[in-house]
């Protein structure tokens, strides 16, 4: 029986986490084909141990999730490598990149399909079919090159995530030990990377999510959180847990199901949540999700302006006035908001974006005044290739287009773009940019970020008394002394490197 090799590309994070994507498609593979894991993060050298593998003979499949970024550093010269020295080996990627940019991916010539969202059941027929030499074409999630160009398959339904197989960690364990997974954090000193539900029912137009699910979000039930949760704190020592939902809070219902459950655990937990669902929360409910372990939850706020926010497409009732509300109502309940903007959108003149700019770092300036626990996180706005989307036909219009050859992805300048530090956008003009990046270094100074766990109080004093006038007086021009003291303690950003 032909075998397959399941691939975690190294991300930007210092810090590995459980590999959930990966064990999710481990887990539709057991009892039907044999396997094995090889995770970036925690090699030296993978491309050692692939080829090692390969040159068995024993594998002829090669699967490998694909996040934007800095894990594209990792995917593309390794199956380029295993195309070149290992041809009748089959590649299929998976993960949000391949899924929003097809074409340039499947032209490269080194990856042959891609699987289009969830992969529990597509990814294991895929391969049977390949197997028997019978047809693909009706199975769903598929991307791959026909005669006539990109073919996808239909979308097949969220699949109810307690039905799906559990996430086979003891085989985890036998390839790494699964304890290097649970790392230090804000959180805690051995904290949990899990993941509960897939999709969002919202269609933010700069989302990856959205061409992928469409609107459609499908949870596992508290009680199967519960126990999965429960099995890694008994077995493994987790005492902290990230929720790397797209939207953990969709449901009250089950979150409050979850806190109930999780409460006597004596857990601190985080997860991803909308300003406009969680707003609904009643007071109980949020006192609840306190004591039992939430202590910060990360929200799109993306900008005080509500016209923008309604081009983006956001969606429910989010507007500037709610998001200035909830940040004074999270502090009631001693729950940090981490609010994340996206700045530097397109507007028809350069006048007007940067107008733009200065209107949301003046509205970030009064959240803080707000809540001043209230985490800000700062992205430069980058396209995602929505259909339909008011946005994004604003964003072609400016002459905006992406690569062309995949390889051109793992260039400095596109892998910043990735993690939304780099536009490459024509409406954003240097100076604009360095606005942006400059006003984020005396805001990282005045308020550093309480996930910084290395930071003492001693430095969080000297950074936030050398920021203070540039912060109050708004001149936030070359803070390079500030840039230094940042480099010299190695000042974490949550957005890149998580906690």
């Amino acid at each position: 029986m032909n075998k397959v090799l399941l691939f975690n590309p190294r991300s930007a994070r210092t810090k590995p986490r459980i590999p959930n994507s990966i064990l999710s498609i481990a887990a539709a593979l057991e009892g039907i084909y044999g396997y094995a894991i090889i995770d970036g993060n925690l090699e030296t050298d993978p491309w050692q141990k692939i080829n090692s593998y390969l040159a068995s003979g024993e594998f002829a499949y090669f699967g490998c999730t694909c996040m934007p970024g800095p894990q594209l550093r990792q995917a593309i010269p390794f199956s380029k490598q295993i195309r070149e020295l290992y041809p009748d080996v089959r590649i299929i990627w998976g993960g949000y990149f391949p899924s929003n940019q097809p074409k340039v991916v499947l032209y490269s010539g080194f990856v042959d399909f891609i699987v289009n969202g969830p992969g529990e059941k597509c990814f294991p027929a895929l391969l049977q079919a390949l197997d028997k030499g019978q047809s693909y074409t009706s199975i769903p999630n598929l991307i791959y090159r026909g005669a006539q160009g990109i073919i996808k398959t239909g979308k097949d339904e969220l699949y109810d995530q307690d039905a799906l197989p559990r996430l086979p960690y003891e085989t985890l364990n036998q390839f790494y030990p699964l304890r290097r997974y649970l790392g230090k954090t804000y959180l805690g000193t051995r904290t949990i990377a899990y993941h509960s539900s897939v999709g969002c029912p919202f269609k933010c137009s700069f989302c990856a999510v959205v061409p992928i699910y469409n609107a459609r979000w499908r949870g596992k039930s508290a009680a199967g959180i519960y126990q999965d949760i429960k099995f890694l704190k008994d077995n493994y020592g987790g005492n902290a847990i990230e929720f790397h939902d797209n939207n953990f809070f969709v449901s009250e219902k089950r979150t409050v199901a979850f806190s109930k459950l999780i409460k006597d655990e004596n857990m601190v937990w985080w997860g991803e949540g909308r300003i406009d669902t969680i707003d609904k929360y009643s007071d109980e409910s949020l006192e609840l999700m306190r004591a039992s372990g939430c202590k910060m939850i990360f929200f799109g706020a993306e900008t005080g302006n509500d016209e923008i926010l309604q081009r983006m497409d956001k969606g429910g009732t989010q507007s500037s006035a709610q998001i200035r509300a909830f940040a004074a109502r999270m502090a009631k309940f001693d729950i940090i908001p981490e609010y994340s903007f996206v700045l530097g959108t397109p507007a028809d003149t350069p006048e007007q974006v940067m107008k733009q700019i200065d209107q949301d770092i003046a509205f970030i300036k009064e959240i803080k005044s707000i809540n001043p626990k209230t985490e800000i996180i700062i992205y430069l706005y980058s396209p995602v290739p929505t259909e339909g989307s008011e946005l994004y036909k604003k964003v072609l219009a400016s002459g905006f287009h992406f690569p062309e050859q995949l390889e051109d992805w793992i260039s400095p300048h596109w892998e910043n773009f990735d993690l939304r530090k780099n536009p490459l956008t024509p409406w954003l003009t240097p100076e604009m940019v360095d606005k942006i990046k400059d006003f984020e270094t005396v805001l990282n100074g005045y308020y550093p970020t309480v996930s910084d766990i290395r930071l003492s109080a001693f430095k969080r004093g000297v950074m936030r008394t050398v920021s203070a006038i540039r912060y109050k007086t708004g001149v936030y021009w070359k803070p390079y002394e500030l840039k230094l003291l940042q480099l010299l303690w190695k000042y974490r950003q949550p957005e890149i490197e998580g906690f």
